[in-house]
């Protein structure tokens, strides 16, 4: 295998061995003149050697190198790995130590032949190898002697090995006391001044190479001096090596040292001019500029030229408004004056290229077919009646009318009712392209504007990004938890909305990277939110909302057979063949293993089926399973919650109230004990401070009424008053346990039974109005699920009644109640008013 050998820079030494040719085997008479008879000539022309004899005539190993040259006088140290070399260099040890050094006319060449080598070389002296135990390498310090030529190879394996003429320089000394003036002094003179001049500028000249230089008297040493210590190139090097006439050489090697003094000069002068306000951005610019200068003389400029004929090439076949091009051309004169490496360069880079990436005028085909919307709809989600109608009716209104404005809706409800799956159906059902923007979190109103362009690591904002990204102007953008944005020192992102949810303004919206008008008013946006309210008022007045309420049992019960099976079953590799999950099973699923207004945990349970059962079918080899709530513990574990069951019978001071949570509705036994005392009124179970006002609201009413209630008066000096609520570990807050606690109160201080077949909501004033309250259906299956016959609800909220499904309201008696009379006539076991 061709291994490579590795060169390290020369040291030139003042005094270089001379080859000593009776350390040489000696020729063959007949040889020697066979080889003179062919090389030699009695009048030899410029570049042939001349004086040719046998004693210059060596047998030498060869030794080839990569990519450097060699001069007479000059120290090296390289390292050897190429077993050819390795083996010219032990030939070399065991005869005088000296082997010719041939430079290679391709450095990439691994295993060099005789064509692959020059002519000429260096003979040089081995003065000391070292040997690396790892890899078999050598490292070899050695000196330049002799110029010599090649002239027969007479092996070339294991190593290469040639007959040499080494090369008899022979110099005068230009004379010190001469009295005339000599072209050859003075070019020997001009030189040594320039290659001190070099030395200083560059600083790169050892100290023995110029006290060398300083002594030299002959024009071939001169050269040799400069080719050994000036950065030029391996093909110039061997030129100088190879010029047998001395004067000449020296021109050469001066022409060279010239260039190279000039191009230190300029940047010296480019550094000079400079200087003064140097600072870091300056010397990345000095810098930058050389580096230019450096891809100039290797050709890499012509890729700037490259780029902006690409980019013209795109505006031109682009699809670009007029603007839009204008600013471009501009940017593009920007960047042809900024240069290839400026950091100002990578910044007009990516402007343009992120402007070019965007829709200007690209739209998609919408699909307004009412009947495919409606199909689409009803395949991908079960229920939600009024939500499917107001987008059938839209798409209707976008038949009849193309001036109709995109509405701005806003899906609200709790987590995991399915809002951002509908809004990928209602894109699938327009044909439109779907990016989800998140904005839980968002704090910044640069995510939603963008950065100026002149800040580092400036980028675009989120819709902008949203619409490169969907790639036409008309996409559906879903802003996912605007009620989870927040405001900080750096802006209110949802101020910055403001703009973009209005259809009069957002037609030009500006993003701060863009500085261009961009059109929005195509694009379709929907919202979700968990709570409404935490969403900003302005920001509220341009949207729809749609409320999105839990799902009741049997919803969930024909999600979970119609959706949620099929979707496990493929992820799980099943068949239907291969399970059979009962309803029933799911229903305890629904009751005892999930708590939630949505259908996720439900989906985890299903998808904890499916996946126990692939493990019973391998590992027991069974062809099918079936799951029923009697061994549904063996799948899911133990029951994870238990339903909040009705008392058993009615009881003194114990009232049942309905709660809404953000995973549904639940039940609240509120408890209350008097005792005597000095009128304490406390209440327990981690309530907040709106539930704790409900409650001294509702005392309020009972002191004012106590006559028609039957309490005694001046009840409140001497008894006190414990309100408890269960489960305290569990925050409580609202005020739609008002007449709840109030109920419960009257029971207390009048030892009255409270009927434990019903269930109540409704905030009370202190003159025992009833006022409305919200998640009116969460708060009917909380009653229903726990077996409640009859719900107080207060009277404004019968319009909530009429949009809930009947069969939510099946099997239940929904009482409205206007004041606290009505609800303790119904609540309490016998009449306390009179």
């Amino acid at each position: 295998m061709a291994q490579t050998d590795n060169h390290s820079d020369e040291q030139n030494q003042p005094a270089p061995e001379e080859f000593d040719s009776k350390d040489q085997s000696p020729l063959h008479e007949e040889l020697a003149e066979e080889i003179l008879e062919e090389n030699g000539s009695s009048d030899p022309p410029e570049q042939t050697i001349e004086g040719e004899t046998e004693e210059n005539v060596h047998l030498l190993p060869i030794i080839p190198m990569r990519g450097m040259v060699l001069f007479p006088g000059a120290m090296i140290s390289f390292d050897l790995n190429r077993e050819a070399s390795i083996e010219a260099l032990d030939h070399a040890l065991e005869a005088n130590s000296h082997v010719l050094l041939v430079t290679q006319r391709d450095k990439d060449t691994d295993d060099p032949k005789e064509t692959d080598l020059y002519d000429f070389g260096t003979v040089t002296h081995i003065l000391q190898v070292l040997r690396v135990p790892v890899g078999g390498l050598a490292r070899v310090i050695a000196q330049g002697s002799q110029r010599a030529k090649i002239l027969e190879y007479t092996r070339t394996d294991p190593f290469l090995e040639a007959y040499v003429y080494t090369l008899d320089e022979d110099e005068s000394p230009v004379a010190e006391d001469q009295t005339t003036a000599d072209p050859l002094s003075a070019l020997i003179r001009l030189a040594h001044e320039n290659f001190l001049l070099y030395a200083d500028l560059s600083g790169k000249v050892m100290p023995e190479s110029l006290m060398e230089a300083s002594n030299c008297k002959t024009p071939g040493r001169m050269a040799d001096l400069i080719g050994s210590n000036i950065p030029m190139k391996p093909e110039q090097q061997q030129h100088l090596l190879e010029e047998t006439n001395c004067l000449e050489r020296l021109k050469n090697a001066f022409g060279i040292l010239t260039y190279e003094l000039d191009v230190l000069r300029m940047q010296r002068g480019l550094y000079e001019k400079v200087k003064v306000s140097l600072d870091k951005s300056q010397r990345d610019y000095i810098l930058r500029e050389q580096l230019k200068a450096i891809h100039t003389e290797l050709g890499d400029a012509e890729s700037m030229d490259n780029d902006l004929e690409s980019y013209r090439a795109r505006i031109a076949s682009g699809n670009y408004p007029a603007f839009v091009v204008e600013k471009l051309n501009q940017e593009l004169r920007r960047l042809a004056h900024a240069g290839n490496f400026s950091a100002e360069s990578a910044v007009l880079r990516d402007y343009i290229e992120r402007v070019l990436e965007l829709p200007w005028k690209k739209k998609s085909r919408e699909n307004n077919s009412l009947s495919h919307a409606e199909e689409v709809l009803d395949k991908d989600h079960y229920g939600l009646t009024k939500l499917k109608e107001r987008i059938v009716e839209f798409l209707a209104v976008r038949q009849n009318s193309s001036n109709l404005d995109s509405p701005i809706i806003c899906l609200a409800g709790p987590p995991g009712v399915g809002k951002t799956s509908i809004a990928k159906s209602i894109a699938r059902a327009l044909n439109r392209k779907y990016v989800r923007m998140s904005l839980g979190g968002v704090r910044d109103e640069s995510e939603i504007r963008g950065h100026r362009k002149t800040y580092v690591g400036a980028m675009p904002g989120r819709l902008i990004e949203s619409m490169r990204q969907a790639g036409t102007l008309n996409p559906l953008i879903l802003l996912d938890e605007i009620d989870k944005m927040s405001s900080d020192f750096r802006g209110n992102p949802a101020s910055a909305l403001l703009e973009v949810l209005d259809n009069e303004q957002n037609n030009t919206f500006r993003d701060h990277y863009l500085e261009l008008p961009y059109d929005l008013s195509d694009v379709m946006f929907i919202c979700t939110a968990n709570q409404i309210e935490s969403v900003p008022q302005p920001l509220i007045d341009r949207l729809e909302i749609l409320q999105l309420a839990s799902y009741t049992e049997d919803e969930k019960l024909h999600i979970a057979t119609g959706f949620l099976m099929p979707k496990q079953l493929k992820k799980h590799g099943l068949k239907k063949s291969q399970i059979r999950l009962q309803s029933e099973a799911i229903s305890h699923i629904i009751r005892y293993y999930t708590r939630e207004a949505g259908v996720r945990q439900l989906e985890r349970m299903v998808a904890t089926v499916c996946r126990k059962t692939v493990k019973t079918l391998l590992t027991e080899e069974r062809k099918s399973v079936t799951v029923n709530k009697d061994n549904l513990e063996a799948y899911l574990g133990k029951k994870k919650y238990r339903l909040q069951e009705k008392n058993e019978i009615p009881e003194v001071g114990v009232c049942r109230g309905l709660a809404w949570t953000s995973a549904g509705g639940d039940t609240l036994s509120i408890e209350v004990n008097t005792m005597k005392g000095s009128g304490k009124f406390k209440l327990t179970g981690n309530i907040g401070k709106v539930m704790e006002e409900s409650a001294h609201a509702a005392i309020s009413y009972i002191r004012s009424r106590h006559e028609q209630l039957s309490i005694r008066k001046g009840f409140y000096k001497d008894t006190d008053i414990h309100i408890h609520i269960p489960e305290g570990a569990t925050p409580k807050d609202g005020p739609s346990a008002g007449i709840t606690m109030a109920t419960a109160m009257v029971s207390a201080l009048t030892e009255t039974p409270v009927n434990n077949q019903i269930a109540m909501t409704g905030e009370i004033t202190i003159r025992g109005r009833i006022l409305p309250i919200g998640g009116v259906k969460e708060k009917i299956l909380a009653a229903k699920s726990a077996g409640i016959q009859k719900v107080l609800l207060p009277l404004e909220n019968e319009n909530d009644l009429s949009e809930i499904n009947q069969g939510v309201k099946d099997g239940l008696d929904l009482v409205l109640v206007k004041t606290m009379e009505d609800v303790l006539n119904q609540a309490l076991e016998r009449p306390l008013l009179q």
